[in-house]
């Protein structure tokens, strides 16, 4: 298996590089890596080289690089989750499989039915999970993961405040935004019963060529309130269906990532 380790600025290191502090107690102390040994590096943007461990300890690692490659991993179909975060141990694993399944971007929002809200600190843990999953899956790009929103306040601004909202000040891979953390969604969508269903919504939009982006709101456990419906109808959001089975939320998150991530 590759060993893959995060590095946000490869590119301006190379070709001598030394491992983030966290990434190199990992490699030497977990993964035990010695001099010579072959690695990969990729800094969450996109890019990725091959390289040569050339010195270790136990708290540094340094490598030598080839030339960094561009090496797309992502999705044709850009798409961000608003959604009610459940509990942390569901959210920790929710998070994973969204990662791997390509999602853009995750907006955490605080719904009326929401009974904690996440705290900063948690959302730094979830950064973590976010690069371990890409080193894992072999993505090369990082999920991002706003700061927590109310739902009132969020459904008042347009889509693109909406969506370029910086990312979680407490992680190491939000110092420098890129353009896929402005996503402004070609079609917007809300969970709810009674709405069109999953197939019908896919394939209309995969039937619009021109759709390269989408956004989904996710209620919280409990569900979204009426008046909470009534707003994303209000702005345009079409209501999709998940089916005749009440669904988790890190369920539901993981069901339309998966029918709208396809490739």
């Amino acid at each position: 298996m590759t060993r893959r380790y995060y590095t946000p600025d490869l590119m301006i290191q190379q070709p001598m590089v030394e491992l983030p502090d966290e990434e190199a107690m990992h490699a030497a102390r977990v993964m035990r890596v010695r001099v010579d040994d072959e690695i990969e590096l990729f800094d969450g943007k996109g890019n990725q080289s091959a390289a040569r461990v050339t010195s270790v300890d136990r708290r540094q690692c340094v490598c030598q690089c080839e030339t960094p490659a561009f090496v797309d991993r992502e999705p044709t179909v850009e798409l961000e989750l608003a959604i009610g975060l459940p509990k942390p141990d569901r959210a920790k694993e929710m998070i994973e499989r969204l990662t791997e399944l390509g999602v853009t971007r995750i907006q955490p929002l605080v719904f009326e039915r929401t009974q904690r809200p996440p705290a900063d600190a948690f959302l730094g843990k979830l950064d973590r999970i976010v690069i371990e999953a890409c080193k894992q899956s072999g993505r090369n790009r990082l999920m991002s993961i706003a700061p927590v929103m109310r739902f009132a306040k969020w459904i008042s601004l347009p889509p693109n405040a909406q969506s370029s909202q910086p990312a979680n000040s407490g992680a190491n891979h939000t110092a420098e935004s890129t353009d896929r953390d402005s996503l402004v969604p070609d079609r917007r969508l809300v969970a709810m019963p009674g709405g069109g269903t999953m197939n019908e919504i896919v394939a209309e939009f995969a039937a619009q060529t021109q759709f390269r982006s989408l956004q989904c709101t996710i209620g919280p456990e409990g569900g979204l309130t009426d008046d909470e419906l009534s707003a994303c109808r209000d702005v345009g959001m079409v209501a999709v269906d998940l089916g005749k089975r009440i669904l988790r939320v890190e369920t539901a998150a993981c069901v339309i990532a998966a029918c709208f991530l396809r490739d």
